[in-house]
């Protein structure tokens, strides 16, 4: 099981913390950790992770291809050409093709999400659409072998479903046990039908310094050219 995580500048770490946590578990695993060059990668909590292999150098053919997501950085990646083709590429011939939080943005801006259903962060969730994807408000979306998780925190839920796809639920019910994955929110507001109205508006407010409809327009505008 070799799964290719892609790696930008900035990313959200925990989009890829959470998911290689509970992959750690699956018999067999191997990570690569794709960047533009070897070395560390910083994110957006200044954590690094460390890059093992170059674009060039990454296996051609994974059997997972993952790509994380985050605020800012990540919708500035929306425009770099060679990440982009990099996803394209390795996304040919895996066996899945999967993100968390606005990863799926980069899936679509990369091609990979025309005709499919996708989870994406709540804020620029409807934007999805403009790759041609089927925005879903589901925490975790399996659509063929495109999978996808919602917001920052599912990235437990959806890497416990996929270790669950590749080994039965038996293998996802052990990890699940084993990473004692038993969430108790304390203020219960983690999604934007759940929260109050001042709440809400207040991450509105935060979330539109982070995220621009312009830049995953342009985005989009690159695919439509290249059809």
């Amino acid at each position: 099981m070799k799964i290719a995580c892609i790696l930008y500048p900035k990313f959200t770490s925990a989009d890829l913390i959470n998911p290689i946590t509970v992959w750690q578990f699956v018999p067999g695993v191997e990570f690569e950790f794709i960047a533009a060059e070897k070395g560390p990668i910083d994110t957006d909590t200044g954590l690094s992770f460390n890059a093992s292999h170059t674009y060039a150098e990454a296996s051609p053919n994974p059997d997972v291809v993952f790509v994380p997501g985050g605020g800012k950085p990540t919708f500035d990646a929306l425009s770099d050409e060679a990440l982009l083709e990099t996803i394209a590429r390795l996304s040919q011939n895996a066996n899945w093709v999967s993100s968390v939080c606005t990863g799926s943005l980069l899936l679509g801006a990369a091609g990979l999400l025309q005709g499919y259903k996708a989870a994406c962060h709540w804020y620029p969730r409807e934007w999805l659409s403009k790759f041609g994807a089927s925005p879903s408000d589901d925490r975790v979306v399996i659509d063929r072998n495109r999978a996808t998780g919602g917001g920052v925190t599912a990235g437990m839920d959806f890497a416990l479903s996929m270790a669950a796809q590749w080994g039965g639920d038996g293998a996802g019910r052990l990890i699940e046990l084993i990473v004692e994955y038993a969430p108790e929110p304390p203020f219960k507001t983690g999604r934007p039908e759940l929260a109050d109205a001042a709440t809400l508006a207040a991450a509105r407010e935060a979330m539109a310094a982070e995220f621009s409809e312009s830049v995953v327009e342009r985005a989009a505008q690159r695919i439509a050219a290249l059809a």
